[in-house]
């Protein structure tokens, strides 16, 4: 399987040979959005907390009489009812992990990114180097290579000078090939990789 790869000018630089097998593999929907819910209840703290009515401070005596006022029976002030009172089936900490095998998050990714491709919402660099580090410089290539959209370029190893001339344009990124996740192949518009990082797609899976 081939992939058209281009420079940071938008011009074509040749092409790129992948495994069929990992790129243009058939898209599985349930798996992937097994995968993405699982990245996203990991990420979540648990750690909210309030408090029950047995919790809350203070609520022991009666509030008034319970005959002859006019208003309602009360038997305590920290009742849920009440301002500052306690919570009904309040929240406390948990754990919300899922737990996913690597084989699993594996197929997941190689779909996701497969279908990606199909869709043409992929883009081959040859390389992602700036001869200055400025967003002018980010800006024209996303230009050129006439993206739309929330982009991301996912490079094979971190670049410093990448993040800082990226950071100040809306909706365009900068990630490493190893931290790519399948919610940020689903959840991103265009994917602009580098030669270097979709090699090391490959190895990871060897």
């Amino acid at each position: 399987m081939k992939l058209n790869v281009l420079n940071m000018a938008g011009k074509k630089a040749g092409t790129v040979e992948v495994d069929s097998s990992l790129f243009g593999c058939e898209f599985n929907e349930a798996l992937v959005h097994q995968v993405v819910v699982a990245q996203l209840a990991n990420k979540r703290q648990g750690t909210m907390s309030a408090l029950t009515r047995t919790e809350v401070r203070g609520g022991g005596a009666k509030p008034y009489r319970q005959k002859g006022t006019g208003r309602a029976r009360q038997g305590s002030i920290v009742a849920p009812q009440y301002v500052g009172g306690g919570v009904v089936f309040a929240k406390k900490p948990r754990s919300f992990t899922q737990k996913i095998n690597k084989n699993m998050k594996t197929q997941a990714f190689f779909s996701a990114l497969s279908e990606k491709i199909r869709q043409n919402e992929v883009v081959i660099l040859d390389k992602f180097a700036l001869d200055e580090v400025k967003t002018r410089v980010v800006a024209d290539t996303v230009k050129a290579l006439a993206l739309e959209g929330k982009t991301l370029f996912v490079l094979g190893e971190y670049d410093q000078d990448a993040v800082r001339a990226s950071k100040n344009i809306p909706d365009v990124g900068v990630c490493e090939s190893r931290l790519l996740s399948v919610y940020e192949v689903v959840a991103t518009k265009n994917l602009v990789i580098t030669v270097d990082a979709l090699k090391q797609f490959e190895e990871a899976v060897k």
